[in-house]
């Protein structure tokens, strides 16, 4: 079933989301299964919980032909080194910003039958780790630069 995406400024995209006490519960595995068509069909590469109005610590990334379901997940380290890019945000339609965000980060979760699992991941994967992370502490992306550049770049990607 497809979800609604919530966009900016929907107040859900501000909150702190609760932990998962049963990974197994029916209506968690449904809600992973209906954030996994809705992100297909938004054409995205991670969806949290909160993006689709539900105020729950999940989300799901698909990077090239790895998918995964971060329950609960935790960044338990990252690099000092970062990394510019652009990115863009579901709840964000076409706006894409340069955010700076660290290389390589580790990252403990609970997977979806609820086993405990931990990655370290480089490049586009812990990027998306660290942009659903964020959501689902209540930061967007906007909050990760300077009001200034907003506002150009804003400009900018209306004048293209």
């Amino acid at each position: 079933m497809l979800l609604e995406i919530k966009e900016y400024p929907s107040p859900i995209l501000r909150e702190k989301t609760a932990k998962i006490k049963n990974p197994l519960a029916p209506e968690i595995q449904e809600l992973i299964l209906n954030m996994t068509e809705t992100m297909h069909k938004a054409q995205g590469l991670g969806l949290a919980a909160s993006q689709v109005g539900f105020n729950l610590r999940l989300c799901i990334i698909e990077t090239e032909d790895n998918f995964y379901t971060l329950i609960n997940p935790k960044i338990t380290a990252k690099s000092r080194k970062k990394i510019s890019a652009n990115e863009g945000c579901l709840s964000f339609p076409g706006i894409f910003l340069s955010i700076s965000r660290a290389s390589e980060v580790q990252v403990r979760y609970l997977d979806q039958a609820g086993a405990p699992q931990k990655i370290k991941a480089t490049g586009l994967l812990a990027r998306a780790l660290q942009h659903e992370i964020d959501h689902l502490d209540g930061v967007l992306f906007i909050d990760r630069i300077k009001k200034q550049k907003i506002e150009t770049q804003t400009k900018n990607n209306h004048a293209n």
